[in-house]
């Protein structure tokens, strides 16, 4: 039965690793009720248990958290055929290659929060990761207006760019920023089950490429940080120089950074900033909010992925090492933690979605 008091939602590429974060994110959650899971036609008609079971009888299942067993016998449907008129709000984890199109026709109808790229680039697009640039959504009245569509699409940035906006923030903000550099060390499972990192390509080693991953990077982070006027948003400018390798992690980014400042600051200013930072929309109340954005830790040995990924559930940015840089003009440095698969994806995005509805957009 169908709770009334939560909004019905979807997951669309349900049975891929990021649908399977979004089930883990959303089978208890107290706003959104997933009444509908959808994916390819390979995997339509089909228990959602056995389209994720492999030919051998594996259980194809991703998350550290086993599969809640409320999803074990649904029927998936297919995504190219769904009827959204019982729905209220579209979670899409589609490949970009698909989710052009699928997006296109749920936007039509529904807003649509999604985790791929199909549209972060589109100029009344807004990028949103929650505290940051949570008013870019706004922009969606624009979509509506000029696209005829009933809802929208708001995607989330690349998992690596999330971490690294969520730092950057504060000092925008507090400070000006003129350059960044940053050297990441990226998880396994961000990866999903892409070729170029099975267990014998990255066992003792880095893979020190990840395709189209720093231009995301560097794209992103000045439109995240950009500001909203009118109807558009100026993207800061601001030279982002990406350096993006995979490492045998299994979740969480680890992200080195160098940034030039537009003005002099010290290292107790910068801890300051962070930990005081979008304090007010950790007090809205949204479910997935963790009660800290930015962790700052003092153990020069922090943050590690094993020790810190887990804080507030992967929801909160464990920032350490901060310190001057004595290469850049105003130059400080840090290092930085982000879960890639709770923060930079699913979760992520249901935190989005919360902050639409508490905003009066979903």
């Amino acid at each position: 039965m169908v709770d009334s008091s939560r909004k019905r939602v979807a997951v669309v590429g349900a049975t891929g690793v990021a649908g399977q974060q979004f089930l883990v994110a959303l089978a208890e959650h107290p706003w959104f009720e997933v009444t509908l899971l959808a994916a390819s036609e390979r995997s339509a008609g089909r228990r959602y248990a056995d389209a994720i079971r492999s030919e051998s009888g594996q259980l194809r299942w991703s998350c550290e958290e086993p599969l809640p067993a409320v999803f074990e016998d649904r029927v998936v449907e297919s995504a190219a055929e769904m009827d959204l008129s019982q729905l209220d709000l579209v979670f899409s984890a589609v490949e970009s290659d698909a989710a052009r199109g699928l997006e296109e026709r749920f936007a039509a109808e529904r807003p649509v929060v999604s985790t791929s790229s199909a549209y972060r680039y589109e100029d009344d697009v807004p990028i949103v990761v929650p505290g940051v640039n949570h008013e870019h959504t706004a922009l969606v009245e624009r979509q509506r207006k000029e696209r005829g569509w009933q809802g929208y699409v708001v995607p989330i940035p690349n998992c690596t760019t999330t971490g690294l906006v969520m730092a950057l923030a504060p000092l925008q903000h507090r400070f000006g920023l003129k350059s960044v550099i940053v050297t990441s060390m990226q998880a396994l499972s961000g990866a999903g089950r892409s070729p170029g990192v099975q267990g014998l390509d990255i066992l003792d080693n880095v893979i020190p490429f990840i395709p189209t991953e720093e231009e995301k990077v560097q794209r992103e982070t000045a439109k995240i940080l950009g500001r909203l006027a009118g109807d558009r948003i100026e993207a800061l400018e601001l030279p982002v120089s990406a350096h993006c390798n995979r490492v045998a992690v299994r979740d969480g980014h680890t992200e080195c950074v160098s940034v030039g400042l537009e003005g002099p600051a010290e290292p107790g200013e910068v801890a300051e900033a962070m930990r005081a930072f979008a304090r007010e929309f950790c007090d809205l109340g949204l479910p997935s909010a963790p009660p800290e954005l930015i962790h700052v830790s003092d153990d020069p040995y922090r943050p590690q992925p094993k020790l810190d990924r887990a804080l507030h559930d992967g929801m909160t940015t464990v920032v350490g090492r901060i310190r001057p840089d004595p290469v850049l003009e105003n130059g400080m440095k840090l290092v930085l933690l982000s879960h890639n698969t709770k923060l930079g994806a699913a979760k992520g995005a249901c935190l989005v979605a919360e902050y639409l509805v508490h905003a009066g957009l979903a």
